[in-house]
C-alpha cells in the first residue's frame, strides 16, 4: 500500500514522493516509540533519484520590471524581501517593534525546527529599505502592529478581519506574466541576494548570518555565482592547453610555460 501510494505521489514530483516517505517513516517510528506498533513498514522503501538543478535566479532588470507592475503596497512588500533577503513568512510576521530606525536595522524571526522557538537575527537596513519602512511608519494604522497586513474574510469567524499575511505566492505569477519575465517566487530573491554578496567577496559567514542559516552547507546551496578564482582557474587551464597544442605542432618539447598563478 505504501509503495503504491508513493509511486502515485511521484507523478507530482520525485521530491514530493520522497517527502511523503520521510513523513511516513517518522510517523511509524513515533508509533514504535509509543508501543502502538512493533515495526516500521516503510523501512526498505528507497527514495526516488532526483536530478539536482540550479534554481532560477532573476536578473536585476527582471526584478525591477516586476516591481514596476505591482501596486505600491506590493512594491513595498516585494522590496522588503529583496533588501533583507528574508523569508516570506519572516516578513509576514514583521512588526513595528521589530524595526529600529535609530540603529537602522530590523529583527527577523525564524523557526529553525518544526515546533521550535522563534530565533531572532538583526538585518541592517539599506537606504532603500529605510525609506520604505519610514514612509510606511509615518502613514501606518496605529491599531495594526504589523508592517504588512490586509483585510480578509475569515473562514473560521465568517466575517471580515484584519491581520498579517500568511501567504502571497499567487501574486507572483500574475506580476511575472504582466512584466513579461520568467516566473520566479519571492524565495528566489534570497538566492539572488546571496549570489550578489558572494560575487562582491562578502565572507560566507556574513552571508550565512544574513540568511539565517544554521549550517554553512545550506548557505553554499544558495550561492549561484562563479567566483573570480574559478574564472582564473579556467583561464590557466585554457592557456596551458593552448600552449600544449602549439608545442605539439612546432615539435617543441619540455615544460609548458604558464602565466603567474594568482590562485597560489
Amino acid at each position: 500500500m505504501i509503495q503504491k501510494f508513493v509511486s502515485e505521489r511521484k507523478r507530482v514530483s520525485p521530491q514530493t514522493a520522497n517527502k511523503e516517505i520521510r513523513y511516513l517513516k517518522a510517523t511509524f517510528n513515533y508509533g514504535i516509540r509509543k508501543s502502538f506498533i512493533t515495526n516500521n513498514p516503510v523501512v526498505g522503501i528507497e527514495f526516488f533519484p532526483i536530478e539536482e538543478r540550479f534554481k532560477y535566479v532573476p536578473s536585476q532588470q527582471d526584478i525591477e520590471r516586476v516591481v514596476a507592475e505591482a501596486d505600491s503596497d506590493t512594491q513595498d512588500y516585494f522590496l522588503t524581501i529583496k533588501e533583507t533577503m528574508g523569508r516570506m513568512i519572516e516578513i509576514n510576521r514583521l512588526k513595528w517593534n521589530d524595526v529600529n530606525f535609530d540603529a537602522r536595522y530590523v529583527v527577523l524571526y525564524t523557526r529553525k525546527k518544526r515546533g521550535g522557538h522563534l530565533t531572532p537575527r538583526k538585518i541592517p537596513t539599506t537606504k532603500r529599505l529605510f525609506n520604505i519602512l519610514k514612509n510606511r511608519y509615518e502613514n501606518r494604522d496605529n491599531s495594526m502592529p504589523w508592517v504588512f497586513w490586509h483585510s480578509y474574510k475569515s473562514g473560521k469567524e465568517q466575517k471580515m478581519v484584519r491581520g498579517p499575511y500568511k501567504d502571497r505566492k499567487k501574486i507572483m505569477k500574475s506580476l511575472c506574466k504582466k512584466a513579461g519575465v520568467q516566473y520566479f517566487r519571492f524565495h528566489a530573491l534570497r538566492h539572488g541576494g546571496a549570489s550578489i554578496l558572494e560575487n562582491l567577496n562578502v565572507p560566507i559567514g556574513s552571508i550565512q548570518r544574513i540568511l539565517g542559516h544554521e549550517n554553512r552547507t545550506t548557505t553554499e546551496i544558495y550561492l549561484h555565482s562563479i567566483n573570480d578564482s574559478e574564472r582564473v582557474a579556467m583561464d590557466i587551464f585554457e592557456q596551458a592547453y593552448s600552449n600544449s597544442h602549439t608545442n605539439s605542432h612546432t615539435g617543441q618539447q619540455g615544460e609548458i610555460s604558464v602565466v603567474h598563478n594568482p590562485l597560489k
